[in-house]
């Protein structure tokens, strides 16, 4: 999962991307990078780690410019420890485009062999990205007369990308002499919203980011979220064009988004990611007064950050108190988008530490908001123990994941995940805990949709079905022997 934003301003706009990177750093921290337009020159710079390590006062003096687009970026395609793997990504011709990424290609074995042998391009990188960017610049090249481009052209490139590429995709690319280009599958599956700012003299900026949350920092008004399929134009001096470019559109927006790695004060797709958050609390309360009795549980405690939300809720619909517990070191990062199986271990200690105070001789009922791999979640447990916890019921605001995630989330291997082909007692029994209580799937989906006009949500990781309908055995079975954690 990554987070992107692409910015148009009266004003050099270099600042003004960096802080939107931070405000975007839970959705990515192996790497981070921007790249600026001066006129028709590029100005880029690139990194591992995270934003507030990666860039120098010289970087940001050399980014200049008044337009430009950034990305953070924790690994689903390509390597997590390779520069030349960083985003953006630049191809000199047609005009010269740079291109970033939020999503995952499904089709990449296909796109590698029909870049090479009949677009003659060639990608230097394992990067769905930069085929994706390869794509784009295949399209519009074909598309060019003369020495004209019109909005019209770039959108029909578009229009020809969506037929030859699959997955999951957000993406922003600066074209030179054109201005910003923003698109997103025809699933809507990751998300992308657009925002305007009116000037004192009537000319308007504009920007497109991952969450809403970027755009009212930097004092936008949010417009509307980029539709499924859609592609939309912003020439240098704010001229706005949009289209349609798919013929077969509709909204599946990732359900995991509003789980897990959104920010609760983000609204994507029309939903709160905070309001859904508590709601996920009532429908999984609903679940434990079925499991457990209440008169069992003596404090709630969340698994902080996401979960705290559904965590209030939990203790609200049982009466039970609610305390804090854990606490959390913020200079340590999220350990489920850290790469490796062994980092994330050793991070969960150095991340989270337990009072012993808040333990000591009660029954602790604790909510996450999902359990992927399990590493953490028995790492808790046995924090929990140690600190004196004499029964722990564990409990999760999401269903059991027990299906890869293909489309940009860092679940690809089935065997990693702790659910998959066991039973929630056998899942008990490797937490180590006196019982378990998940959320259903359908209380899920509800909570996420109540009030809402989004009528679909790509629910694969939990249900197995993968709305872009072309995710076959041999496909997952290729990404798992291919995947290294």
């Amino acid at each position: 999962m990554c987070g992107i934003v692409g910015i148009i301003s009266d004003q050099q706009i270099n600042q003004q991307i960096y802080d939107s990177l931070l405000l975007l750093q839970h959705r990515g921290q192996d790497s981070t990078g921007i790249a600026t337009m001066e006129e028709n020159v590029f100005h880029m710079h690139k990194s591992k780690g995270q934003v507030k390590e990666a860039y120098r006062t010289r970087d940001m003096r050399a980014l200049k410019g008044n337009i430009g687009i950034g990305h953070v970026r924790y690994a689903t395609s390509g390597a997590a420890d390779r520069e030349d793997e960083v985003q953006p990504f630049y191809v000199n011709a047609p005009y010269g485009i740079t291109l970033v990424h939020n999503g995952n290609l499904t089709n990449t074995r296909q796109l590698e062999k029909e870049l090479f042998s009949v677009d003659r391009r060639h990608t230097n990188s394992s990067s769905d990205t930069e085929m994706l960017l390869n794509v784009l610049a295949t399209e519009i090249q074909a598309g060019v007369h003369g020495t004209s481009l019109s909005p019209e052209d770039i959108f029909k490139a578009v229009s020809s990308l969506h037929s030859r590429v699959e997955g999951s995709y957000a993406a922003l690319a600066l074209i030179s002499g054109f201005g910003l280009l923003a698109f997103r599958d025809p699933y809507g599956i990751r998300p992308l919203i657009l925002g305007r700012k009116v000037l004192d003299n009537g000319n308007k900026e504009w920007i497109v980011a991952s969450e809403s949350l970027v755009l009212e920092n930097n004092d936008f008004d949010v417009v509307r979220d980029v539709l499924p399929g859609e592609a939309i134009l912003i020439s240098f001096e704010g001229e706005f064009f949009s289209k349609q470019c798919s013929l077969k559109n509709e909204l599946f927006p990732c359900s995991f988004e509003y789980v897990y790695l959104a920010r609760p004060d983000s609204i994507m797709n029309g939903i709160s990611v905070y309001e859904a958050r508590l709601r996920m609390g009532d429908y999984l309360a609903n679940a434990i007064k079925k499991q457990i009795n209440s008169g069992e549980i003596d404090v709630v405690m969340p698994i902080p950050d996401s979960s705290r939300p559904s965590a209030m809720q939990v203790a609200r619909q049982l009466g039970v108190e609610y305390r804090e517990g854990f606490f959390k070191n913020r200079y340590i990062g999220r350990t489920f988008i850290m790469p490796g199986q062994a980092q994330r271990k050793k991070s969960v200690r150095q991340k989270l530490n337990a009072m012993s105070s808040e333990f000591r001789q009660k029954n602790v009922l604790l909510v996450d908001d999902s359990i992927v791999r399990g590493t953490t979640s028995r790492e808790i447990v046995n924090m929990a123990k140690l600190a004196g916890a004499n029964k722990i019921f564990f409990t999760s605001a999401a269903p059991p994941i027990r299906y890869p995630h293909v489309y940009g989330i860092n679940m690809p291997s089935k065997k990693e995940l702790i659910a998959y082909n066991k039973s929630i007692n056998e899942v008990e029994n490797i937490l180590a805990v006196n019982k378990l209580v998940y959320q259903e799937t359908n209380d899920l989906e509800r909570a996420i949709l109540k009030n809402s006009n989004v009528k679909h949500l790509d629910m694969s990781c939990f249900n197995g079905q993968y709305v872009t309908g072309n995710i076959t055995n041999e496909y997952l079975d290729w990404v798992e022997s291919n995947y290294s954690s």
